[in-house]
């Protein structure tokens, strides 16, 4: 999966979160601000579970 992202659509790995012990979710943006959302699984297998089109990265904001 990492080397269709990366070597098809110039996608990097932007981002990920730990889903459970077992998954790991990752975001991949190409150059275009194009998206997919892919689960890694502890038994080596992943899977894009969403994509999308003009992802645009929003700032923090302050809780107080």
């Amino acid at each position: 999966m990492t080397e269709r992202l990366t070597r098809q659509q110039g996608a990097t790995l932007a981002s990920t979160g730990l889903r459970s012990p077992e998954e790991v979710v990752e975001l991949w943006l190409d150059p275009r601000d194009n998206w997919t959302m892919v689960i890694a699984y502890a038994s080596g297998t992943s899977c894009i579970v969403a994509m999308g089109a003009h992802w645009s990265p929003t700032q923090p904001q302050d809780p107080a």
